[in-house]
């Protein structure tokens, strides 16, 4: 009878330590406390500094490998910068395409590029089309915890180069630019399917 049990307790922990080196997709979803770049207003010389502000984003990860693994991402984000002078809001997909390793137990270090597609941009309630690249490239890095099926992870990301967008501000008067680079911290929670 001890054998039996040694044997299915045998068993079963196999398959768990199988199920947790094998590929894993699944979806996640959490909050980015965000930044974009400065304001420059055409009437001053001066630039605005964002207040940090909350977003959102969902979407789905894939996952190869252990304790050396892979993580592509891909999810929609929600972003708001406040500045003096309005409100601006951002919608893009990214991609980030992350390398971690596992330092100790749950607890795992990664990093790597995240692709950017900018869907919409708006400044209080102005329509922004002149962003000088849709797509550009930033940087992940950050700590996860994994348990099983169930994955928190935070990290900082930050675009690479400035991505400026200029517009005609409320009075018609001049030209404004804004920076659309990201900068935020991203809290993620993540479910293996």
């Amino acid at each position: 009878m001890r054998k039996l049990i040694l044997l299915t307790v045998l068993a079963l922990g196999s398959q768990l330590i199988w199920a947790q080196r094998g590929p894993a997709f699944g979806i996640k979803g959490g909050l980015n406390y965000n930044a974009n770049g400065d304001y420059f207003s055409s009437i001053s010389e001066n630039a605005q500094h964002p207040d940090r502000n909350i977003g959102y984003h969902i979407g789905v990860f894939g996952k190869l490998g252990n304790d050396l693994y892979f993580k592509p991402e891909l999810f929609y984000t929600r972003t708001k910068s406040n500045y003096d002078d309005g409100d601006f809001n951002m919608q893009k997909i990214d991609a980030p395409l992350l390398v971690g390793v596992k330092i100790l137990g749950p607890i795992s270090v990664f990093g790597g590029p995240a692709l950017q597609y900018i869907l919409d941009t708006e400044f209080d309630g102005i329509a922004i089309n002149d962003v000088e690249n849709d797509f550009s490239v930033g940087l992940n890095f950050g700590i996860g915890l994994n348990f099983n099926k169930i994955g928190i992870d935070l990290r900082y990301e930050r675009g690479f180069s400035e991505n400026e967008a200029q517009f005609l501000n409320n009075n018609n008067v001049g030209t404004d630019r804004l920076d659309t680079r990201p900068d935020q911290l991203i809290l993620s929670f993540s479910v293996a399917l």
